[in-house]
C-alpha cells in the first residue's frame, strides 16, 4: 500500500501530552477504531511503528492495515472503550474493553491495556498490546450504541464498573 505522508502531516495533540491532551488521544484513537477503516486507522502510526499485539509482532503500516483488516472480519460488531491510565512526556498508557462476536454468534468481551509512545508529529511509533478475552451471552452486552463512534452520553469503563 502507498501512504503518502508530506512533512505537514501531524496528529494533534502533540507531546509532551498534558492530561486533558492525552484524554483527547484516547478518545480519538477509540473513534478511529469503532470507525474501522484500517487504512485510514494505519495513517495515526509512524511509517515504521512497531506493534505488540497479543503474540502478534508488527513493523509498518502495511502490515497494521492487513491485521487490522483479519481482525474486523473475525471479530464483528466490535464496539470499543478506552480510558487513559497515566501519561509522561510522549507516552500515554490506556486500558480499553471492546466488545464482538465471532462468525458463529459468541459474544466476547475482551480487556487490555495499551502503552503507546508517539513521535514529534503526534504519530505512534509503539504499540504495546496486553489483551484478555471473557466469554459473553448477547444478554450480558453493554456497549449497545450502533455501529461507529461511541456516543458523548455512554457511560466509559469506569462508570460500567468494568
Amino acid at each position: 500500500m502507498n501512504f503518502d505522508i508530506s512533512i505537514e502531516d501531524t496528529r494533534k495533540p502533540l507531546p509532551d501530552f498534558s492530561r486533558e491532551e492525552a484524554i483527547v488521544k484516547a478518545r480519538l484513537a477509540e473513534d478511529a477504531w469503532n470507525n474501522q477503516d484500517p487504512v485510514k486507522i494505519a495513517t495515526a502510526y509512524s511509517l515504521d511503528s512497531r506493534w505488540r499485539n497479543r503474540d502478534t509482532f508488527l513493523v509498518g503500516r502495511d502490515e497494521i492495515v492487513a491485521f487490522l483488516t483479519s481482525k474486523w472480519k473475525k471479530e464483528q460488531d466490535y464496539r470499543l472503550i478506552k480510558e487513559l491510565w497515566t501519561h509522561e512526556g510522549n507516552r500515554i498508557a490506556v486500558r480499553f474493553v471492546y466488545e464482538w462476536h465471532d462468525d458463529k454468534g459468541n459474544w466476547f468481551r475482551s480487556h487490555g491495556n495499551e502503552n503507546w509512545q508517539f513521535n514529534h508529529k503526534g504519530l505512534m511509533t509503539e504499540r504495546h498490546a496486553s489483551i484478555n478475552d471473557e466469554a459473553i451471552s448477547e444478554a450480558e452486552r453493554k456497549f449497545l450504541w450502533p455501529l461507529g463512534r461511541r456516543p458523548d452520553d455512554h457511560p466509559g469503563l469506569t462508570e460500567l464498573g468494568l
